[in-house]
């Protein structure tokens, strides 16, 4: 089992000869305990062209110290990584492995780089005792893992070995951790000639100095996604501020949040699926808006993919939006009218649904259908289909296609409010629902183009959007509230509770269709339209 632990850490280098101050004197530490010495020695994993690396990622297989095992360390934030830790094995564990599936893509991990360390470490405590930070002066040597697979002793002949030292401080504290106290910290270094280190990590100075800096990632395999577009994109797509570059862009940087979500949509982070779907509609979003920009026949069955991707994804989260209104919906009923054991039958039957749509997401993410789709969309960015629309200036045809799309939306909205209330308006009302989200999508596409008046009219969007979603959450309510309402029956507990909360989302959709018509309205308003066109 996998454990995670928070990093919040700098680095700093140091010439051999430079003496640590006396880190007493630094504000709120009262003592600096010594801790000892420790010999460590890691192997250090990548793709051959060190894609986990280029992402600033590191997988690595260490023994000696206190967290001897395997470690897995994921950009986190400025300053911050998460290590994922897992126990001692021959080979790197499916725990960790599948974590950076979505950024290896099915190339093999192999060893790049091996490191020994002799650590030094000091803990600096408060005037409670408590640790506050752990400050580590390290000497490195490090080499080619090709180069010996054995550990020998530093300077072996024939070994492409490097050396230096470098100083690490390291929060500790639990959820005490004080940001400050770095600072703080690096100032004492600062007044004695240490400095902040020139490389992310020993692995990217490791990498620079041996000779072996990081290949840039094969462009068709699904390297890096997230660079601002090369040289043959931007030759083919016009001149800067074409539409395709726009178009481009945008593409790339859906693509750069789903990689990037991966891992915690396979550790179940709150929100991560909900943020990894709305990614990849928003994708599908600008292949079917952006058709002037991007070939149809070549988008459209990568488009059906993200929608096959976005269902598996949509039916955890869909559990996670609808345990949320019910238990929301439970609590605000008087307990006199709670009749039975309301909260637990609701609790079991969402627990229930959690287990098989978190082995649903699970099953879609390790399969071979997402890895080809993955592989299918960098190829897309390193050889995009574009059209002569992708040429032209990026305003029009981004105004285009916004008012395109909200036509479609008008339509749809016109046909909802003249459909019979019942079964029929709530399909025609989701339908228009898909159209404003979009529009709004369109939108946002356009915003680097258009400026503001794309981020009006895409908030304006939102709101018939959001008012519609909520409707439809309550179609989805009601049909999983009569469900429960029959389970609760047969098992002899009576359904009340749940009849009172379908009227109560009954009354509820009913009023969203009233307010929908000067929603609209607002949203529909000529002079938003007008200024989109450039």
């Amino acid at each position: 089992m996998a454990d995670t632990v928070r990093e919040i850490e700098r680095k700093y280098e140091a010439d051999n000869a430079t003496e640590l101050p006396d880190l007493a004197d630094v504000d709120r530490v009262a003592a600096v305990v010594e801790l000892g010495v420790e010999d460590l020695d890691a192997l250090y994993y990548d793709t051959p062209d060190q894609r986990l690396t280029a992402a600033g990622i590191t997988l690595r297989r260490r023994t000696g110290g206190r967290d001897a095992g395997w470690h897995l360390k994921l950009p986190a934030g400025p300053g911050e990584r998460e290590e994922i830790r897992a126990p001692l094995s021959d080979v790197p564990p499916p725990e960790l492995t599948s974590l950076v599936r979505a950024r290896v893509l099915g190339q093999d991990l192999v060893p790049v780089v091996r490191l020994r360390t002799r650590r030094t470490v000091r803990e600096l405590r408060d005037a409670a005792g408590a640790p506050l930070a752990e400050v580590a002066v390290d000497e490195v040597w490090a080499w080619p893992a090709a180069e010996t697979e054995q550990p020998g002793a530093a300077g072996a002949a024939g070994r492409t070995e490097v050396r230096w030292r470098e100083i690490e401080v390291e929060l500790t504290g639990g959820g005490e951790r004080d940001p400050g106290l770095l600072d703080d910290t690096e100032r004492a270094l600062a007044a004695v000639g240490v400095r902040p280190a020139s490389a992310p990590s020993k692995l990217a100075r490791a990498l620079a100095e041996t000779g072996l800096r990081p290949a840039r990632p094969s462009r068709k395999g699904g390297g890096a996604t997230g660079r601002k577009g090369s040289g043959k994109d931007k030759k083919r797509s016009g001149r800067k501020g074409a539409a395709g570059d726009l178009v481009l862009d945008y593409v790339r940087e859906q693509l750069r949040v789903i990689v990037e979500l991966d891992p915690a949509v396979r550790r179940d982070v709150p929100d991560s699926v909900h943020r990894m779907r709305v990614a990849t509609r928003r994708l599908r979003s600008a292949f079917r808006s952006y058709t002037k920009v991007l070939d149809r026949e070549v988008t459209a069955p990568v488009g059906g993919e993200l929608k096959w991707l976005a269902a598996e994804l949509g039916v955890e989260r869909d559990r996670e939006v609808l345990t949320d209104r019910l238990l929301t919906a439970v609590a605000e009923v008087p307990r006199t009218l709670r009749l039975g054991p309301v909260d637990a039958r609701l609790r079991i039957w969402s627990e229930r649904h959690r287990v098989v749509s978190r082995d649903r997401v699970l099953a879609a993410l390790d399969g071979d259908r997402y890895l080809a789709l993955l592989k299918t969309l960098h190829a897309l960015l390193a050889d995009p289909p574009l059209r002569p629309g992708a040429g032209r200036p990026a305003p029009g045809i981004a105004a285009r296609a916004v008012l395109k799309d909200y036509r479609r939306l008008a339509r749809r909205v016109r046909t909802a409010l003249d459909a019979p209330a019942g079964r029929d308006r709530d399909v025609a009302l989701h339908r228009a629902r898909k159209a404003a989200k979009r529009t709004r999508y369109a939108a946002e596409v356009a915003r680097p183009a258009l400026g503001r008046p794309a981020k009006k009219f895409a908030k304006r969007v939102k709101r018939v959007q959001q008012l519609l979603g909520d409707h439809q959450d309550s179609v989805v309510a009601r049909d999983a509230l009569r469900e429960l309402a029959t389970q609760a029956q047969q098992a002899g507990e009576g359904g009340f509770t749940f009849g009172l909360l379908y009227g109560r989302e009954e009354a509820r959709a009913a009023a969203r269709e009233r307010e929908l018509p000067r929603v609209w309205k607002k949203a529909s308003r000529r002079k938003y339209r007008a200024a989109l066109r450039p």
